[in-house]
């Protein structure tokens, strides 16, 4: 189980951080990241990280200014927003999968193999 939390409005140039606690099995061999969906858009590769955080991987869009990272003793991934913009308006979702390609997290999201409830960031101009 995935649990998202920390969206909110906020006004463009702030930052938010987004945590998603995950339950219920081992985790150590997924990766696990963020997927966007904004209104009347289509879901968006944010960005993902590996279990050991060595690796991640980030949207063009986001480059720069979002950083994720995990936290393996609590179970928890996290999603650092800076320099927020109003395009970055979206419902959040936090996911996880065995795998990563671009073309599964950026094409085939739906696939990915766990999924938590969204997480509503609204950033005002």
């Amino acid at each position: 189980q995935l649990q998202a939390s920390g969206g909110g409005l906020v006004q463009a140039g702030g930052s938010l951080r987004l945590s998603c606690a995950a339950s219920g099995r081992t985790w150590q061999t997924y990766y696990m990241g963020w997927i966007r969906q904004a209104p009347g858009k289509e879901r968006e590769f944010v960005a993902a990280v590996t279990w050991t955080g060595a690796n991640t991987y980030y949207a063009d869009s986001v480059k720069g200014r979002f950083t994720i990272s995990r936290d393996n003793a609590k179970n928890t991934v996290y999603l650092q927003m800076d320099n927020l913009k109003p395009e970055d308006t979206a419902v959040y979702y936090c996911a996880a999968d065995q795998t990563y390609s671009d073309i599964l997290w950026s094409r085939r999201s739906a696939s990915l193999d766990y999924w938590g409830q969204g997480t509503l960031v609204t950033v005002s101009s």
